[in-house]
């Protein structure tokens, strides 16, 4: 199951499957017999059966936790939960996604891509209904939008005659384009882009109880807030605003609004907006973060190469003396259209309370600070961005908290890419740590599940080789003298492990230090607590040895290896 929501009257739930495979179906149809034969002669014949092989025919054809895509299709199914049966009401060769009941609870609204001719080449996604009883496995449902570019997160007006929803202008610039707050009749007709002028990335768009305003979540200079548009005139307020990050809200049937907010040195909890007072009320962490010397992030401002003003957080260590210059490490965040804003960063805290200084940048790239800002580095990675997350650190040993002779970098995804970049271009950071960056890009096409964003930003590898070639730091390898430890998932088709490989390999034949470790059975972000555990423990040895350069070994010692050197 990808995702449910309840119905309105808590009697149904519609849930997002995908089509079932061959195998399953079969499954499902032998588990009858099954019951009455050996239990262990069937699990055993199980096992020695091979798996058939996949039959691809999709332009898009891979997707991380999913692995290889076929035919096999999301689709709405309603469930009856007295009944326990099961209605499919989408079908089609299409994904359907994100569902939405209407007030009354007989319609969904829905998003899904059903461009012609192929769906997998475009960012296309609309906004869809159908009927919650239907029979007919909604061969026919209403389209709502008609515009082109992404749409997403429908929710309906209280009197069931709107849907609003986040949308985009520029389809070209796909993730790097404001997300704005879209609203069209439910019927189908105009829409209207309520936050054009706002030039902030809209989440979660919410009609008011009321009906008069649409409240809605924005990136806003390294925060989230919740903000609210008004229909009648589009004035933007914050019902929730200053430096945190509201995560999701909800009403409950009285009209209040309830919200997830943190800030950098609470984990979310549960708030209430009673007559517009932001009350507290859940205290799920309170005992764990009390066990705990926090850090508080910074909110700092600083000036990079070109003169553009950067923000970031700063975290300082957490027994900082004042005066004292402390090792560093500069953490280049994913994306790379996202941002770091006031939450509680758990990397963050766990540096600073190993006795780092902790820079979290916003570079170029970055959301949050308006379109110009996001694709500044459109097709042109490591170059703006490399210079803002350098500015940062220059920041910080101006400011006479960083030590410069005890720097170390390192990141996830774009941030492992960052890494990659910036380890390439400068030699003054003493240990790196990338984990699932990329290496060459070439090799990536056809491999990893980014065509359409590749073709978008780079073109064809084939007609421009020198734009594919600018962005793969593969080919700045031999200025890499950093120790770099390279880490990612086996089965990552976001950004899969062979960049890392790629790099590792390179560095070892060049004989400089590096490592490479490669977790079993784990996708982009990590789900297994040991794998975590090892990873942390990983980085901690890594950056103990080369940056603080204690004596310490460059990996964690196992219990038995600590007894046997005693």
């Amino acid at each position: 199951m990808e995702s449910f929501e309840w119905a309105p009257d808590s009697k149904r739930l519609v849930l997002v499957l995908r089509d079932p495979s061959p195998e399953e179906l079969a499954s499902a149809v032998n588990k009858g017999k099954e019951d009455g034969e050996d239990k262990a002669a069937a699990s055993s014949s199980k096992k020695s059966k091979a798996q058939p092989p996949w039959v691809i025919d999709r332009l898009l054809f891979k997707a991380d936790t999913v692995g290889y895509l076929d035919r096999r299709r999301t689709h709405l199914y309603v469930f009856d939960i007295a009944s326990k049966s099961l209605t499919q009401v989408t079908s089609g060769d299409y994904d359907d996604s994100e569902p939405a009941w209407s007030p009354d609870g007989k319609l969904l609204a829905f998003t899904s891509n059903r461009s012609k001719p192929d769906p997998d080449a475009t960012y296309n996604r609309d906004i869809w209904i159908v009927a919650a009883d239907t029979k007919d496995k909604g061969e026919h449902p209403l389209q709502v939008t008609t515009h082109s570019g992404e749409k997403d997160h429908p929710s309906w007006s209280p009197d069931g005659k709107w849907i609003t929803y986040v949308t985009s202008l520029d389809p070209k610039l796909f993730y790097y384009a404001t997300k704005h707050v879209g609203v069209s009749p439910a019927e189908g007709g105009e829409a209207k882009v309520l936050t054009r002028s706002f030039d902030r990335f809209a989440t979660l768009p919410r009609f008011a109880p009321d009906g008069k305003s649409i409240y809605f979540i924005a990136d806003d200079d390294g925060t989230q807030n919740l903000c609210q548009v008004s229909l009648a005139d589009g004035k933007i307020t914050r019902p929730v605003g200053g430096q945190l990050t509201v995560d999701g809200y909800s009403f409950s049937k009285d009209g209040t609004l309830a919200a997830t907010i943190s800030d950098t040195v609470h984990p979310y909890e549960v708030f209430a907006l009673p007559g517009g007072k932001l009350t507290r009320l859940s205290h799920l962490n309170d005992a764990w973060v009390a066990q705990f010397k926090l850090s508080p992030g910074e909110y700092v401002s600083f000036k990079s190469k070109d003169g553009t003003t950067v923000h970031g957080y700063l975290y300082k260590p957490v027994d900082y003396v004042p005066g004292r210059k402390y090792p560093a490490i500069l953490r280049p965040h994913g994306g790379p259209t996202e941002e770091y804003e006031a939450e509680f960063e758990e990397p963050a805290q766990l540096f600073a309370a190993n006795g780092y200084v902790v820079l979290y940048p916003n570079p170029r790239g970055s959301s949050g600070y308006g379109e110009d800002f996001c694709k500044a580095i459109f097709a042109d990675w490591g170059n703006k961005d490399y210079q803002d997350d350098m500015a940062m650190v220059d920041y910080a040993i101006a400011q006479g908290i960083a030590d410069p002779d005890k720097l170390g970098v390192g990141g996830h995804s774009y941030g492992g890419i960052s890494t990659d970049f910036i380890i390439a271009q400068t030699t003054r950071f003493k240990a790196a740590i990338s984990w699932a960056g990329v290496a060459e890009m070439t090799s990536l096409w056809g491999h990893d599940e980014y065509e359409k964003e590749y073709v978008l930003e780079l073109g064809y590898p084939w007609e421009n080789r020198a734009v594919w070639d600018r962005v793969a730091p593969f080919y700045k390898v031999k200025n890499i003298t950093t120790p770099t430890l390279f880490m990612g998932g086996n089965i990552d088709w976001n950004v899969p492990i062979l960049g890392g490989e790629q790099m590792y390999q390179s560095l070892k034949v060049l004989g400089r230090e590096t490592e490479l470790v490669v977790y079993p059975d784990e996708y982009h972000e990590f789900k297994t607590p040991s794998h975590i555990k090892d990873m942390n423990e990983r980085c901690l040895a890594w950056y103990a040895h080369y940056v603080k350069a204690d004596g310490s070994p460059a990996r964690p010692v196992a219990p038995k290896e600590a007894k046997a050197g005693n």
